[in-house]
């Protein structure tokens, strides 16, 4: 199958419609219920938070697909979802897409806590060597510090010179030693506590589906510039690889949830394409 040519389409089908419905719904808690005043946080509960983090409860990789950053996160995710995802529960059914859809975003949740545990190894041995320094009243708890100053770029670089050199001057003082050690704890509890949200990892992998099985399907790009799926599919593939493995300080978007939802998805359809020739032609 090349080109997608519709038969008998609906164009928003079951579970789509649900998917759509309750995201709005999970977007629309997440903007009513936060603020100073509010005590319960709802990304606190329902995102997904690293194995690592306090918070981290084993229904974060469902839920966490269902909450959204702002209003242009869920707009991209929810119009790919339903561009593509229309396409592929037409041609599957209702059931097949729901199971397909929940497969590709745990995938892409396990993936990326696989990563994130990786990404935060060095945190966390640092952070040990300066509480186990600070517990014991070691000598060494200024050159932890410092250490983990340095590695870890607490703060702008102006900011971070400035505290090394306090520390370079003052390795005794208990006072300050204990100030920065609440400092840089509360630092390594955000870093741990971050929290993923989306549903890009499971629209990857309907992606991904779409692109395997009508690859030569012209998308028009703005609505004007008409290429088949399979480039732009590889494209944005490409795209996400080189930021994954760039690593770049400050991006914020969680580049291997996305290819480990394409990766899962692509595996499940091909799987599905080998053991099912009278579904995919």
């Amino acid at each position: 199958m090349t080109e997608f040519r519709p038969s008998r389409f609906e164009i928003l089908p079951t579970i789509v419609k649900n998917l759509l419905i309750i995201n709005g719904l999970f977007f629309l808690a997440q903007n009513t219920f936060k603020g100073p005043s509010v005590s319960f946080s709802i990304e606190d509960v329902l995102a997904l938070h690293a194995w690592q983090s306090d918070l981290f409860k084993p229904w974060q990789l469902v839920t966490h697909m269902f909450l959204h950053g702002d209003l242009g996160h869920i707009f991209g995710n929810m119009f790919a979802l339903w561009m593509f995802g229309s396409v592929l529960e037409n041609l599957w059914g209702s059931k097949r897409f729901l199971t397909f859809y929940l497969i590709c975003g745990l995938g892409a949740a396990l993936i990326h806590l696989l990563f994130l545990s990786y990404e935060l190894m060095p945190l966390m041995k640092d952070y040990a060597a300066i509480f186990q320094q600070h517990a014991d009243g070691g000598p060494y708890q200024a050159d932890a510090m410092i250490n983990f100053i340095s590695k870890n770029k607490l703060g702008e670089p102006g900011y971070r010179d400035q505290l090394i050199s306090l520390i370079r001057e003052n390795p005794n003082d208990a006072g300050l030693m204990n100030k920065l050690f609440e400092q840089l704890t509360a630092f390594y509890q955000s870093r741990i506590n971050t929290s993923t949200i989306g549903a890009s990892g499971a629209v990857f992998g309907v992606l991904a589906a779409f692109v395997y099985l009508f690859p030569n399907t012209y998308l028009y790009i703005y609505f004007l510039v008409p290429v088949k799926a399979k480039w732009i599919g590889l494209l944005y593939f490409g795209y996400e690889v080189f930021f994954a493995l760039k690593n770049s300080a400050g991006d914020n978007v969680a580049r291997w949830a996305h290819i480990g939802g394409a990766i899962v998805g692509l595996l499940i359809v091909m799987t599905w394409n080998k053991n099912n020739k009278k579904t995919f032609y």
